[in-house]
């Protein structure tokens, strides 16, 4: 019975991660979308048609406006940077690449055609791809990153917005309808003069 019980014990017991192995933290318990919570949910609409959706994606730009990326949301990677900052760019890892998934789901659906027509589109791997080498730190390249991204994001989304007419440009199109209207009243007038002309120059023959 002794020797089962140490049995169960060394199986129960959590193996080490073998060399080389980089460790995935788990996720579960927080949600996948834990990294941005503090990020507007955008509306679902894959593309603006009239004014009342473009009022939903107004709504939604100006949430996202006053908030930041958190750095959760997306993955980078660091390397050596050839930019600005003599020697200490040779010896440390300054340059910040980030990248993110373009159907992340806080990025907007009907903003991901124009993100996926800009330079900073990977095709491969469908995903938005910036560097920043501007600075000598690290955290401030990470933020300028996050900072491009977010201006990105900004400019897709309001890209396809449906602008509702002011009342100055509703007076004009009004004013116009009823001048065509009224040319066309005139048209019909004068076709039906010619009709008549018609009509009274075949009776004189008779």
């Amino acid at each position: 019975m002794l020797g089962i019980q140490r049995l169960w014990l060394a199986n129960s017991r959590p193996r080490p991660w073998p060399r080389g192995t980089v460790r995935v933290p788990d996720v579960s318990r927080r949600g996948i979308y834990a990294g941005h919570s503090d990020l507007p949910i955008p509306p679902v609409l894959v593309s603006l048609h009239n004014a009342s959706e473009s009022d939903e994606a107004r709504d939604w730009i100006e949430k996202f406006k006053s908030r930041d990326i958190p750095k959760g949301t997306v993955e980078f990677t660091y390397s050596r940077s050839s930019g600005p900052g003599g020697q200490n760019v040779n010896k440390v890892n300054t340059k910040a690449t980030m990248r993110v998934s373009i159907d992340a789901p806080w990025i907007p659906l009907w903003a991901r055609e124009h993100l996926a027509k800009t330079p900073a589109y990977v095709s491969s791997s469908q995903s938005i791809l910036l560097t920043s080498t501007v600075y000598r730190s690290q955290a401030q390249n990470v933020q300028d990153c996050l900072q491009k991204l977010h201006s990105l994001i900004v400019s897709a989304a309001s890209a396809g917005l449906v602008n509702e007419p002011s009342p100055e440009q509703q007076e004009r199109v009004r004013k116009l309808a009823l001048a065509d209207k009224a040319r066309r009243r005139q048209d019909k007038e004068k076709r039906k003069e010619v009709k008549r002309s018609r009509g009274g120059g075949r009776g004189d023959w008779d």
